[in-house]
């Protein structure tokens, strides 16, 4: 693209981003992924195709970089249900006790925590912390799943947060495509209900289910999670099929990008980042903390 090399520009795209998108952007991947190569873009702009709280992690890592995302109107749902209000008060409940938040909260929650995980690495980063007591947040069946790999106690914060995308996913639904589908290898996001989980035969997050699809010598493959992810599936696993479990398992938030928004975004260098020096300084430790781990 003429544009983007005239920018000195770099396009990330999430796994649940159009499949157009995805074919257009310079590197495709789930959250981990995305703050990684965040970190370690060689760019003047950065076009974040992700909801906010992804573009907001981007630009706290590229604090001399531009971070742009194409539609200001993607929001995360989830990590809205967290404000820092409500971690003040959690701090003030439980003193002393450290603080794990998903990296699906906004950075002014995250500039309260100690440190920041995704789906891909909770537990190890709960395993990490320094606290027998952990509180965590915003989705409680994430904190379930850490929980299960941990000797820590985990409290969650808020008690009832979740993914209303990851929360379509039925248990019933499962058996019965494992019914119609015998020799295929059931996955799901850990966002999911637990219930799910116990009918999956392999739960993780979107970048190790892809790469479970790359090296499994299944030929068949059901995909709890956001549809956009079997794109990528497919484009790298030709040989295999890829069924979903929810046909309607749509982010319409993630969805808001188009190609048009993220050329007139790119054009116009418009819908910048912008956030607070001192809450860019505060989240930047949580965030590299888990970035440190690797």
């Amino acid at each position: 693209m003429r544009l983007k090399r005239e920018k000195e520009a770099i396009i990330l795209a999430h796994n649940y981003q159009r499949p157009e998108i995805q074919d257009v952007a310079d590197f495709v991947g789930d959250s981990l992924e995305l703050s990684l190569r965040a970190a370690q873009v060689d760019a003047k702009v950065i076009v974040f195709c992700g909801v906010n709280f992804m573009a907001e992690t981007a630009a706290i890592l590229n604090p001399e970089k531009k971070v742009l995302i194409p539609d200001p109107n993607a929001l995360c749902p989830m990590a809205s249900m967290l404000p820092a209000d409500l971690i003040k008060l959690y701090k003030r409940k439980y003193p002393g006790v450290k603080i794990v938040l998903y990296i699906n909260t906004l950075a002014e929650a995250k500039a309260y925590c100690d440190a920041v995980c995704t789906s891909a690495n909770a537990a190890e980063v709960v395993n990490n912390i320094d606290s027998e007591v952990v509180l965590f947040g915003p989705d409680v069946n994430l904190a379930k799943y850490a929980q299960m790999k941990s000797n820590k106690k985990i409290i969650p914060i808020p008690r009832g947060g979740f993914c209303p995308v990851h929360k379509l996913f039925k248990k019933d639904d499962i058996i019965r495509l494992k019914e119609l589908y015998p020799d295929a290898k059931a996955m799901a996001h850990p966002e999911c209900d637990p219930e799910v989980w116990e009918v999956s035969d392999f739960v993780s997050s979107t970048s190790k289910m892809h790469r479970e699809s790359l090296t499994s010598k299944a030929r068949k493959f059901i995909v709890a999670t956001e549809i956009g992810l079997l794109h990528r599936m497919k484009k790298d696993r030709k040989d295999a099929i890829f069924i979903p479990a929810y046909e309607e398992a749509i982010c319409v938030n993630m969805r808001l990008h188009t190609l048009e928004k993220v050329y007139l975004c790119l054009r116009d260098e418009k819908y910048e980042i912008k956030l607070p020096e001192k809450v860019v300084l505060r989240a930047r430790e949580p965030i590299e903390f888990m970035l440190q781990m690797r």
